[in-house]
């Protein structure tokens, strides 16, 4: 569940007063936009990625269903020490993302994000073994149209959202040291707790990510490639959000197959 580069930039005189009206605003949705189709890319690499390794995985599925049998490969990525790879390989990208952002370009910063998504949707393929198709669907789309609802807010608000981004990063903190001990404890209690908490942590990450970035290309002086850097990165941060919201929501309202 980490995010990337949650730090308040440094601005300084920033389009916001250089540049008319018409063209502020023409120029911010065009970055708007470049954020949102490359999240939406990356979403449906992830997607595509989950579907097709879950097809390759699964060997037989009941009249109900149910996974009844998985593939040597299913077995693999499923039951052996494989699968703590592909748990943590996510984790390892996002961790290599942090470390070279500044020195990449913004196609190579693109790729690597594009890449990170394929992994993920391996990751998140076992989905498919544990929950039913139609409550993955379901659930799916509920995460779509409340992260939507929380962007657009976020977006369009004159409130700022600032003084609620440190306690945000503080509960994100507090939601991953209650992964990992949970791992070690199989607490039915505190992973319900932990996707509860989490669904509001990544609702308020989603809405204060969105100004976050409207402001630092409105308030920051930045060339195409700086810019276009930043919309992949702002693409990761949101994409983020969104997996993130998707699998606490699917913990806490997903049917499990029986």
């Amino acid at each position: 569940m980490s995010n990337f580069d949650r730090n308040a930039p440094v601005w300084g005189a920033g389009r916001a007063q250089q540049t008319s009206a018409v063209e502020m605003d023409q120029g911010l949705r065009s970055f708007m936009l470049g954020v949102y189709n490359n999240m939406s890319i990356g979403l449906a690499i992830t997607g595509l990625a989950a579907i097709g390794i879950s097809m390759l995985a699964i060997a037989g599925v009941s009249p109900t269903g149910k996974v009844t049998a998985l593939t040597p490969l299913g077995q693999a990525l499923y039951l052996s020490p494989l699968k703590w790879v592909v748990m943590l390989a996510p984790l390892a990208f996002i961790l290599f993302f942090s470390f070279k952002a500044e020195s990449m370009s913004s196609s190579a910063a693109r790729a690597m994000f594009f890449a990170f998504a394929a992994v993920m949707g391996v990751s998140l393929s076992s989905i498919f073994v544990v929950y039913t198709g139609e409550s993955i669907t379901k659930v799916f789309f509920i995460t779509a149209a409340t992260f939507g609802a929380l962007s657009l807010y976020g977006y369009t608000t004159k409130k700022s959202l600032s003084a609620m981004g440190s306690f945000l990063i503080m509960g994100l903190i507090g939601l991953v040291i209650a992964s990992v001990v949970n791992i070690f404890l199989q607490s039915s209690a505190l992973s319900f707790a932990v996707s509860a908490i989490g669904v509001l942590v990544f609702a308020g990450l989603t809405a204060w990510d969105t100004q976050r970035l409207k402001e630092m290309y409105l308030y920051s002086d930045m060339n195409p490639e700086e810019a276009a850097k930043l919309s992949v990165n702002g693409a990761l941060s949101l994409y983020l959000n969104f997996i993130n919201m998707f699998q606490m929501l699917l913990s806490l309202f997903g049917s499990k197959q029986e």
